[in-house]
């Protein structure tokens, strides 16, 4: 009965609420460090090109939300630091087609992969606490995300 009772506990958006807040902290982590050499908008132009690679300025503006004269703005800072590369779109020759660097991915993987008990540690003010909180997403990634594709050989 007392499972039954906390699982009440837990409404529609209480549970929306918790998902922002792991998302704020996920993404503290993988980008605290690129907020500091990048803008928000930067960032979320890479991050969409890092999910969408072989995009066009139009693919990202249309997934952004951004005016055009901001993506394009954006695109050119981050190829001329080496964050994004781009080659001609064989279909039309007119249009650019963007992906992430190989040095830019390897960075994203590497942050992504770090271990989340120091952020944890300090979102919450006790390290049991933080210890427990790190304990109870493994669990939950483990029950809710789809497990992970077996090495390669």
């Amino acid at each position: 009965m007392q499972w039954r009772a906390s699982l009440s506990a837990m409404d529609g958006v209480r549970l929306l609420r918790l998902g922002k807040r792991l998302t704020e902290l996920g993404r503290a982590m993988v980008t605290e460090h690129a907020s500091a050499t990048l803008t928000p908008g930067e960032i979320a132009v890479v991050s969409d090109v890092y999910q969408h690679p072989g995009s066009s300025v139009q693919d990202i503006r249309v997934r952004t939300g951004f005016a055009q004269s901001h993506v394009s703005t954006s695109v050119a800072r981050l190829r001329e630091r080496g964050l994004l590369d781009a080659e001609p779109d064989p279909a039309d020759g007119r249009r650019t087609l963007l992906s992430v660097s190989a040095p830019a991915r390897d960075y994203v993987r590497a942050r992504a992969a770090r271990p989340a008990e120091p952020l944890l540690a300090a979102a919450l003010p006790d390290p049991a606490q933080a210890r427990r909180a790190a304990e109870l997403l493994d669990e939950l990634a483990a029950l809710l995300l789809p497990a992970p594709p077996p090495p390669a050989p």
